[in-house]
């Protein structure tokens, strides 16, 4: 018998005081099918009746747009291919991973940028479309997604694990664009489905990466894995996957578990002069996360004792003062003269369930909240 579904876990968790809720870990959530099909079985059932599972939502729905004559100018679609060869752009004498090498920084951009620019395409049509409603950056946004689709793009061979990186960066930014955009019913059903389909392809080659990585005892439990959560947070919605939804869920999982008690994240401290640079890198995925998780009634926020939470507080002090870092790392951070949305995209929805007095002043100063690699703009 198949287990129980994750509709029921929601109900029951839904059915649970706020109090009792904030307190349970998604893994004792998760134990809860053991329990429920022991009672099942002890009372001689053979059958659970359970509702249809709800559809995956994304924190963009249950937010319409009203759509408008706003015109936007669409350049004509790029057409990127299945297979991407690049590489990565630090020096490979430096295990830290934080030092540029100027001709490896060249030859990736060569190779690297055309994709990501048809990718920033659409990211930016789909958040003229939410911002402004027109309709033709919508059709736009669209166009060049069923494009994608159709020429089954970074769907190929990646020549490296920055390859994969891109391919994780650029689909996922693309997917979230889709989840922008898809209530406009500009898409066909067949291309609807076609681009589900394409999606959950790309979807599957970054899961294999990355769990071939952990049965090897690769690292790749650090950003990278968390950001590749957020690429399928975001296919699993689009394509209504739950394996695909859960997998990103448990690298949320993953990544807050490793948050030590003053807040910071081994691997990222371990990243010398650009170790805060990486804990906001890492803060950005999983909070877009656990936005994926309340928009699907899972208190993300919650788990491992609330351990983002320390993440945030000592991250964004690190921005107001980041001597404790420089003295942790022994090494002088890099840090902006104004946060942008490279450092705190990831704050308004943050903020708005977690009034921070000091991140609410960066986000009003801020020149841009705009996150490419997180679809853009974040959820209203």
């Amino acid at each position: 018998m198949a287990f129980l579904d994750n509709q029921v876990i929601t109900s029951i968790k839904v059915s649970m005081p706020k109090s009792v809720r904030c307190s349970l870990a998604l893994s004792t959530l998760r134990y809860l099918r053991w329990i429920v099909l022991s009672i099942f079985f002890a009372a001689g059932s053979t059958t659970l009746f359970a509702a249809p599972a709800t559809p995956l939502r994304s924190p963009w729905d249950g937010h319409p747009v009203t759509a408008t004559d706003a015109t936007y100018t669409c350049s004509a679609v790029t057409h990127i291919a299945p297979d991407l060869v690049t590489d990565g752009f630090y020096r490979l004498d430096d295990p830290t991973h934080s030092i540029i090498d100027p001709a490896r920084q060249a030859a990736y951009n060569k190779s690297s940028n055309p994709v990501k620019a048809a990718g920033l395409a659409i990211v930016d049509a789909a958040d003229n479309y939410r911002t402004t409603g027109s309709r033709q950056a919508a059709q736009c946004a669209m166009t060049r997604i069923v494009a994608m689709a159709q020429d089954k793009s970074l769907s190929g061979k990646m020549s490296s694990s920055q390859a994969y990186y891109v391919q994780g960066w650029v689909v996922g930014a693309v997917a979230i664009a889709y989840l922008k955009v898809r209530e406009t019913g500009d898409a066909t059903p067949q291309q609807t489905e076609m681009i589900a389909n394409w999606l959950h392809s790309v979807g599957q080659q970054t899961r294999g990466y990355y769990d071939d990585h952990k049965k090897s005892g690769g690292d790749k439990g650090n950003n990278h894995l968390y950001w590749a959560g957020v690429e399928l947070a975001a296919i699993g919605v689009a394509a209504d996957n739950r394996s695909d939804f859960d997998w990103a869920m448990a690298t949320y999982d993953n990544g807050v578990d490793q948050i030590r008690p003053d807040g910071t994240l081994p691997l990222e401290m371990a990243r010398g002069g650009r170790a805060l640079h990486y804990h906001l890198y890492a803060l950005a995925p999983l909070v877009l996360l656990a936005e994926f998780g309340e928009a699907n009634n899972l208190d993300l926020y919650a788990h491992a004792n609330g351990a983002i939470h320390r993440l945030v507080d000592v991250s964004v002090a690190g921005l107001q003062d980041p001597a404790p870092f420089a003295k942790a790392t022994g090494v002088k951070q890099e840090v902006p003269r104004r946060p942008s949305g490279d450092q705190i995209g990831w704050a308004p929805p943050y903020v708005r369930r977690f009034p921070n007095p000091a991140l609410a002043r960066m986000i009003a100063n801020a020149p841009s909240l705009s996150v490419y690699y997180l679809g853009g703009l974040p959820p209203n």
